[in-house]
């Protein structure tokens, strides 16, 4: 496993914070995020806690959290697209057979 350097490690010990906020319940703000990471002996640029306090601001971190579940939808709607072109590809099979039938 690689470590993590720069504004990576910032990003990703930042957004860690944040969501150990959201899990324990606590208010998601940039005091709170610099408070954890000083305390996990983290240094991040400054901007950094107050830009993640700003996008999980208002519910948007359960927005975030729950909406990466849905990633999937769009390949079930692609395969039930596949299995309805299925039956298209039969039809005329049926069709030929009823041909058949009639000689």
């Amino acid at each position: 496993m690689s470590a993590i350097y720069g504004a990576n490690k910032d990003e990703f010990v930042t957004s860690l914070a944040a969501l150990c906020l959201y899990d324990g319940e606590a208010e998601i703000t940039a005091a709170n995020i610099s408070t954890l990471l000083a305390a996990s002996n983290n240094v991040v640029a400054p901007y950094w806690p107050g830009l993640f306090a700003g996008l999980l601001k208002d519910g948007n971190a359960e927005k975030l959290v729950f909406s990466v579940g849905s990633a999937p939808a769009p390949a079930a709607g692609a395969a039930a697209a596949a299995a309805g072109a299925a039956p298209a590809a039969e039809a005329p099979k049926e069709e030929k057979a009823k041909v058949e039938e009639v000689d």
